[in-house]
């Protein structure tokens, strides 16, 4: 026991060692704490809920920082179903010692699982949703809402209680009964359930109740009677059950029922189920065999179709070529699009043929021996490689500036313009190419086509920078 002003322990004396202060009230106040503590402690071990709460709420009286007694007042609440007022006595618990505290292991187990809060909810709101229908003499509404709180928590001794007091109002008598044995079991000494218990057994046996029912007698009749309605049954208690063939002839025969139940009943079921899986299986692998069959027939059709385009490309390929075997300028064409159907990664090689087709082109002589299936052909090329030339030449280019090669910069940056007219950084890059390599002309009409295009951007505000920088120079 510790001193209350100097936190020094004690001794037998009563006054403290420490101190000097004089602790003989308070140390007979804490035994009467844990006097109280023990009573309840040993009321909460036979299931007397309701004593052990009176001696726990005493021994809180005398000292109020007894943990032991605050956990125990706790646990017993909730065997109750009183979880809030459980939890509410844990917390407390908790405040006066934060650390090493078993009600901390309480307060996580029910907090910890959202489900159990929901239903402490719901719990709590039927409850008293019952009482309201108790004051507006709705009853039936109340034993519904009851029920369904006890599904929630078999253990509320208020709600059995409650329902129990509804089957007295109403005279169903036998259903009060077994509410109140429920109560009784979960709080043998309730004065509430024993008060209640009372009166429904005084109606169930008017008989016993008038004569007085003497202790001798009822044990000599060896009975148990109650009423039910207008009839009185009566139920023997120490009715002794056969012994020896009888038992085993019993046994046997229900051993040979459950046998039959099991073929003609069970075992039907249980084929039926297999047969079910088993067919519910095989629907499975056959729709997925008729998904492969199809995936195989699209892939051959694909396959079918490129290689049809192949041999319709070489024919026209084979139509462009001279008699002495070289190729004509169209040629260039034919071959970019045979390496696209080899393979269409291969966007250097591509890139390369349109170079020598484009120079082509400049000469003199060709444009005009371009004809409609050319051109077709030449834009669907390129419109499906669109992207793929615009980074590549967008990269090499971009690769070259930055290695202060202008001129293997120029061309690249050209072409990747060229590919996409909204590509704003190849055409800034380009103005600054030209600019960087000395022509100025070039770099202003690039600048001012920046601006122009792409106005508010960065790049525009730094165009006009670098185009003004060339005109003060001027």
């Amino acid at each position: 026991m510790i001193c209350y002003k100097c936190g020094c322990r004690l001794s037998e004396h009563d006054f403290c060692t420490g101190c000097g202060a004089d602790v003989g009230l308070y140390k007979r106040i804490m035994f009467m704490s844990n006097r109280f503590y023990n009573d309840g402690l040993e009321k909460a071990t036979v299931r007397d809920l309701s004593g052990a709460i009176v001696s726990l709420r005493q021994s809180l009286k005398f000292n109020k920082n007894n943990i032991e007694a605050r956990n125990l007042l706790g646990l017993v609440y909730f065997e109750m179903g009183e979880v809030v007022s459980a939890l509410g006595e844990w917390v407390i618990s908790k405040n006066l010692r934060p650390q090493k505290n078993i009600a901390d292991d309480y307060i996580g187990m029910i907090q910890s699982n959202q489900a159990r809060l929901d239903t402490i909810n719901q719990t709590i709101k039927k409850y008293n949703q019952a009482l309201l229908y108790c004051y507006q003499d709705s009853l039936d509404l109340a034993v519904i809402q009851l029920k369904k709180v006890l599904s929630y928590n078999p253990k509320y001794v208020c709600a059995h209680q409650l329902l129990a007091l509804l089957y007295i109002m109403s005279e169903e008598w036998e259903k009060a009964h077994r509410e109140l044995e429920k109560c009784r079991q979960i709080d043998t000494n309730n004065t509430t359930t024993l008060r209640y218990l009372k009166e429904v057994e005084h109606m169930l046996m008017p008989e016993e109740a008038a004569k007085g029912a003497s202790p001798k007698k009822a044990v000599k009749e060896n009975v148990v009677r109650y009423q039910s309605g207008n009839e009185t049954i009566i139920q023997p208690v120490n009715m002794k059950e056969s012994r020896g063939v009888s038992t085993l002839l019993n046994l046997g025969i229900g051993v040979l029922i459950g046998v039959a139940l099991a073929c003609f009943l069970i075992l039907p079921g249980q084929i039926q189920n297999a047969k079910a899986d088993i067919n519910s299986q095989l629907r499975v692998v056959s729709e997925q065999s008729d998904a492969k069959t199809a995936t195989i027939d699209e892939q051959e059709q694909t396959i079918q179709k490129l290689t049809d385009e192949k041999e319709q490309l070489s024919e026209e390929l084979s139509k462009y070529q001279g008699t002495d075997g070289t190729l004509k300028a169209t040629d260039g064409l034919m071959m970019a699009v045979s390496a696209y159907l080899e393979n269409p990664e291969d966007i250097e090689t591509i890139a390369a043929y349109l170079e020598a087709l484009d120079e082509e082109e400049e000469g003199e002589e060709g444009s005009q021996n371009k004809t409609e299936a050319f051109t077709a052909l030449y834009e669907d090329l390129v419109e499906d490689l669109r992207e793929k030339l615009v980074t590549y030449y967008y990269n090499a280019g971009y690769a070259s500036y930055r290695a202060d090669d202008f001129e293997g910069a120029i061309p690249n940056l050209t072409r990747a313009y060229q590919y996409d007219q909204t590509n704003g950084d190849a055409l800034y890059n380009l103005a600054n190419s030209y600019r960087r390599s000395g022509d100025n002309d070039k770099a202003k009409e690039l600048y001012a086509e920046v601006i122009d295009q792409f106005p508010g951007t960065e790049k525009a505000n730094r165009s006009e920078t670098y185009l003004a920088e060339i005109n003060n120079a001027e």
